[in-house]
């Protein structure tokens, strides 16, 4: 079975994430054993930035780094695994919000293809580039869960 760098080298919708993947040295730590699981956005989730974000994200190695490393997690996670974890701690350090009631979504983005299995783990397809949410807001989610219930 191929691991998760090789799955997305071989599928013509993850150039941008391949392209951004190298530029950034993570092809060894995302083709190690892991196990990982990465929600990956397809080139039209890339597409979506404004204009200039992706040559500005590669000048800028440490926030492209960053930025990636949010869409991943540690151990291997399937659609299924997710029901009862609202939350997972990416490698960036920061939390990403699954919701896998009727559409299967983190953060921001909807997971378009669920489940690939890899040797070294799990890719969930995202449609939108997940970016970190501000510090602030968990306190408003929480406020908005206790108030709104």
């Amino acid at each position: 079975m191929a691991n998760i760098v090789e799955i997305a080298v071989s599928n013509d919708s993850f150039q941008t994430l391949v392209t951004a993947v190298k530029a950034a040295n993570l092809v060894d730590a995302l083709a190690s054993p892991g196990p990982f699981t990465v929600f990956a956005p397809v080139d039209s989730a890339f597409a979506k930035l404004p204009a200039g974000t992706i040559t500005t994200l590669v000048q800028n190695l440490p926030q492209l780094t960053r930025i990636l490393t949010y869409h991943v997690v540690a151990g291997k996670y399937k659609k299924e695994d997710l029901l009862d974890k609202p939350r997972l701690t990416s490698l960036e350090g920061s939390e990403l919000y699954i919701n896998v009631n009727g559409t299967f979504e983190v953060n921001n983005a909807t997971v378009i293809a669920e489940d690939i299995e890899a040797d070294n783990g799990i890719i969930h397809v995202i449609d939108t580039v997940v970016l970190m949410r501000p510090h602030w807001f968990d306190g408003i989610m929480e406020f908005s869960k206790a108030v709104f219930r």
